[in-house]
C-alpha cells in the first residue's frame, strides 16, 4: 500500500524537521486518516511502508525518512535523484 500525502501540519519553525503532523489518503480504497511524524518514520522503516507527494500536474515524489546528524528523524521528498521540499509545498492544518 502507498498512501499520497495530503496536508502537514508544522510547529516551532517552517523546516521539515517541524513537521509535526501529516494527513494522507489511500487511493486504493479511499481511506483517509493522519498521523505523527514518529508514527510514519516508523511505519517506513518498520514495515515497509510507501508514501509520495503529488503535485497538480500529477507528479509524484517519493517520501523517505532522514536520519540527521542530531535530532529525530523527519521526512522529506525524494526525486530525480534528490532531496526535494515538495511536502513543505503541501497545504497546512
Amino acid at each position: 500500500m502507498a498512501i499520497k500525502i495530503t496536508a502537514i501540519r508544522l510547529s516551532g519553525g517552517e523546516g521539515h524537521e517541524h513537521i509535526v503532523h501529516l494527513w494522507w489518503v489511500n487511493p486504493a480504497d479511499g481511506k483517509e486518516g493522519s498521523n505523527t511524524r514518529a508514527q510514519l518514520v516508523d511505519w517506513i522503516e518498520k514495515e515497509n511502508g510507501k508514501a509520495y507527494v503529488e503535485d497538480s500536474r500529477g507528479n509524484r515524489a517519493d517520501v523517505g525518512v532522514v536520519t540527521p546528524s542530531s535530532g529525530p528523524k523527519h521526512l522529506r521528498t525524494h526525486a530525480d535523484g534528490k532531496w526535494t521540499n515538495n511536502l513543505l509545498a503541501l497545504p497546512r492544518k
